[in-house]
């Protein structure tokens, strides 16, 4: 039998940082079910799939038995919960394109890679239902002149990112294409790179952040760390670098190992430094830095002239799916970001650097 589809905690957000699987079918095999093959098992029941296309899901880590991914040769026996899951929420399939500005960095027959706007959803959901960056590429898929005559394409969504974040995201054009790179991020063989400024001097020149990220059990909209021995949580870790420091705040590159949700973002506040202007985490406010109000009024000019996270998906590394060729791309800096940094440097320059002699 097939389970309803539950839209459960989090598959709307529309705003993880990377990568968030989302349950496409779910199968409970019958008490009297003989072992049979999970390939087999699911061609049997989903109308439309081939073996082939089952076996490319298999190999990206999308399917799962009992809640542990498996490979395609797996046998199923009685009793056993067969789940297909995939990067890209079942509705995307509902959706309809709408023209909307799109920065394409790179594009093929296989792969389209964009540069996200600040403030735009990446995908519909909880009050975003317009708008988003999903739509635009489905927009600008149907426009394609091979898509004519055709069934348009639909972006194989394998990653996310934040509303507030900037950046880097790569799709899909076809299933071979989405399988593929899917594995890449299961495998973690994807190379992504963060910009951000965090609140505070970042002691350390360099380092690593290791942690379990879940869900804070306090305010569901929000993660945190847990502490392996509390068994919650998913295994994560972040690599960093200092890149500038401007005493009460340092310019930051991240780069991700795993790619949990809200990652940087957690794992940057667990040591101490939450992001600047970070509404969600409390970098909405000034957390290092003097009583005096001039430096107040200072932090809020810049928090008007970047009115959200700073955070930026600078670049991103994989292999094409077809051609095997390593593929690289890198963005700038969008003017916001820009012109905050710039703020910080004008007001570090002029207080000479001595920040120990105003620290609240």
């Amino acid at each position: 039998m097939q389970d309803d589809f539950l839209e459960e905690d989090g598959i709307w957000s529309g705003e993880a940082e990377e990568q968030e699987l989302y349950e496409h079918h779910r199968f409970v095999a019958d008490g009297g079910q003989e072992p049979l093959r999970v390939d087999k098992f699911l061609v049997d029941r989903l109308p439309n799939a081939s073996r082939n296309r089952i076996q490319l899901a298999a190999d990206a880590g999308s399917i799962h038995v009992n809640g542990k991914v498996v490979k395609s040769n797996f046998k199923v026996r009685a009793g056993d919960t067969v789940a297909l899951v995939m990067a890209a929420p079942p509705r995307i399939f509902e959706l309809k394109g709408e023209d909307l500005p799109l920065d394409i960095v790179y594009e093929d027959d296989d792969v389209l890679v964009v540069n996200k706007a600040p403030g735009m959803v990446v995908h519909p959901g909880h009050g975003n239902y317009h708008g988003t960056l999903v739509q635009a590429v489905l927009f600008h898929l149907e426009k394609l002149p091979e898509a004519t005559g055709k069934e348009p394409q639909r972006p194989g969504m394998v990653h996310r990112i934040d509303k507030d974040t900037s950046g880097l995201l790569v799709f899909g054009k076809n299933d071979h294409a989405m399988q593929h790179l899917a594995k890449q991020f299961f495998h973690h063989t994807i190379e992504r790179k963060y910009l951000a400024l965090v609140w505070g001097d970042v002691k350390e020149e360099s380092g690593t952040i290791t942690g379990h990220i879940g869900r804070s059990k306090q305010d569901r909209k929000i993660f945190r760390v847990f502490e392996e021995e509390e068994g919650l949580g998913k295994h994560a870790v972040t690599h960093y670098r200092v890149l500038k420091r401007y005493g009460y705040v340092t310019f930051m590159e991240f780069q991700l190992e795993t790619g949990r949700t809200h990652q940087i973002r957690v794992h940057s506040k667990h040591i101490g430094h939450t992001l600047f202007n970070d509404q969600n985490y409390g970098g909405d406010r000034p957390l290092r830095g003097t009583l005096f109000s001039k430096y107040k009024q200072f932090v809020e000019n810049c928090f008007s002239i970047i009115p959200r996270t700073a955070l930026h998906a600078k670049s991103l590394g994989f292999e094409h799916p077809r051609t095997g060729e390593w593929k690289f791309f890198d963005s700038p800096l969008p003017q916001d970001f820009v012109s905050a940094m710039k703020k910080w440097e004008d007001y570090t320059q002029a207080k000479g650097f001595q920040f120990e002699e105003d620290e609240a």
